[in-house]
């Protein structure tokens, strides 16, 4: 089941980043990288930025969530994580299709170059990966990352475009 989620999901939401954030240790750049992946603090100041968080839920417990902000004229998928032991079965997927629903702007993801599995879990759900000019401007313009992250980080965006 994909249901909105709320504040009582807010320790299941950071530990499922953090569990299945462990895939990027060793293929992202080590300078990008940091245990927790992400922070209580960080995760807070996200949610305060308007990601509005979406989990899978199976029997009671959340095994996936992915995040939708609203920013300027498109959203943003963000954070989007499926427990370790739980990939690989559609989870992502029915989330996806589900924040697809949510809104009727362009969607935009921005994700780590290194990360190819997660670039082709994109790609097979109908996006496409934008050029390296193109990456620059979306993620300087509806983003708020540091350069270095900028530079090892590719977007891509639904059929909608931008």
């Amino acid at each position: 089941m994909i249901r909105l989620c709320n504040s009582q999901d807010f320790e299941a939401i950071h530990t499922i980043i953090n569990d299945a954030a462990l895939a990027y240790k060793g293929v992202i750049p080590a300078d990008r990288w940091s245990e927790p992946y992400m922070s209580e603090d960080e995760l807070r100041h996200e949610i305060e930025e308007g990601v509005v968080f979406w989990g899978c839920e199976e029997g009671g417990d959340l095994v996936g969530v992915m995040g939708l902000q609203q920013v300027q004229d498109v959203s943003l998928i963000r954070h989007a994580y499926v427990c370790p032991g739980k990939q690989e079965r559609g989870i992502g997927g029915k989330l996806l299709s589900g924040l697809r629903a949510q809104t009727a702007r362009p969607l935009l993801v921005g994700t780590w170059a290194a990360a190819t599995w997660a670039v082709r879990f994109y790609e097979k759900h109908g996006f496409r990966l934008v050029s390296t000019e193109e990456k620059d401007r979306l993620l300087g313009k509806y983003w708020s990352i540091p350069e270095r992250q900028i530079e090892t980080s590719v977007v891509l965006v639904d059929s909608r475009g931008v």
